[in-house]
């Protein structure tokens, strides 16, 4: 065994050492801090899903979010490399939750049939149900859909991570961070989820959008705090003396705390939606969804005051979808639907 002497004849190398495993950690961190783009089809003039894929391919997007698993997307995928988040509907949640042979007969067809070709990552168990926004006749199938889905693709001998996606809507405390909390009457539903994730190592998917905080509070939120451009700290929680900056931050802390305090403390958290529409609401235009998206995507590496851990997160969305409503839902897209860009944005 070699030992350090005081002439320092081994400490280049020992230097040397250290920076090798500093830079391995700093490439772990920018990997875990990818940044993808959700793929929305409710449109009639979307480009064909191989063309999609394409440009994900030509923009270096390295991961999708994908809401239903479309067939011809999946094809499309086949040999790309981009990692997929793939969904399941609310709709399907019943039949998955109370038939095993149905949630394996959708894993059969979903994901061990692209297994080989496609890189599935997550499996997101329905989108933003909630016992009280309107979608409450979905609450008793989420867990027990997330249960099939999860035993269906160990079974499958595959290693995809289930988790599903939820609101900020859930939270009945939000400010300041450090007083997050789940409220009373959605605690029935979540914490069973959330004890789900933790029994499995698995993230908690969460869509976070500053713009609809924002334009529901413009009177006392401003919009440099919304869009990632304040100068100084604008918001510093008495509680835990930490400063904020921005809206974001904020919102994914009080995400942090609630989970804390019901008993997901060890979980982590994927921003499974985040962005600002380009036009038909509330300071929306070209020019503030490309500063809110492009500081987005380089705000999320260096993570949040009370985690510095770097945010996987999944901007919305790929296009413009002319099918949905109101106005603004429209207009989200990073693209228009003849593949052209709106703002110049980096992924890489």
């Amino acid at each position: 065994m070699a030992t350090c002497s005081s002439t320092g004849t081994n400490f280049p190398i020992v230097a040397a050492t250290m920076l090798l495993f500093g830079l391995l950690m700093a490439s772990l961190d920018t990997i875990g801090a990818q940044t993808g783009v959700c793929y929305g089809m409710n449109g009639n003039d979307l480009p064909t899903q191989q063309e999609v894929v394409d440009l994900y391919k030509s923009k270096s997007i390295p991961s999708m979010r994908l809401y239903d698993p479309n067939q011809a997307a999946l094809q499309a995928l086949s040999g790309s490399n981009i990692e997929l988040m793939l969904g399941v509907p609310n709709d399907a949640l019943q039949g998955i939750a109370t038939s095993t042979s149905t949630a394996n007969d959708w894993v059969q067809n979903n994901v061990v049939t692209y297994s080989s070709t496609v890189k599935f990552k997550y499996i997101a168990v329905g989108n933003e149900v909630s016992p009280v926004n309107g979608n409450s006749q979905y609450v008793d199938y989420v867990l027990p859909a997330m249960q099939n889905i999860h035993s269906a693709i160990a079974s499958a001998s595959l290693q995809i991570t289930v988790t599903t996606a939820i609101d900020t809507g859930l939270l009945g405390t939000s400010y300041p961070p450090s007083q997050g909390a789940f409220g009373d009457d959605v605690r029935s539903y979540i914490d069973p989820i959330i004890s789900f994730l933790a029994e499995n190592s698995a993230p908690l998917l969460a869509n976070v959008y500053p713009y609809f905080s924002y334009k529901d509070n413009t009177g006392s939120i401003s919009l440099s705090y919304a869009l990632f451009t304040s100068s100084s700290v604008v918001v510093t929680d008495e509680y835990s003396g930490l400063g904020y900056q921005n809206l974001f931050d904020a919102m994914v802390d009080a995400l942090y705390s609630a989970l804390e305090k019901a008993g997901g403390s060890n979980l982590a958290i994927v921003i499974s939606e985040s962005g600002w529409p380009s036009s038909g609401g509330t300071d929306t235009t070209v020019e503030n969804a490309k500063t809110y998206n492009t500081n987005l995507v380089q705000h999320v590496k260096s993570g949040t005051p009370k985690k510095s851990t770097s945010l996987e997160t999944y901007v919305f969305a790929m296009f413009d979808e002319n099918e949905k409503s109101p106005e603004e839902e429209k207009h989200w897209g990073l693209f228009t639907p003849d593949q052209q860009a709106k703002y110049e944005i980096s992924f890489t």
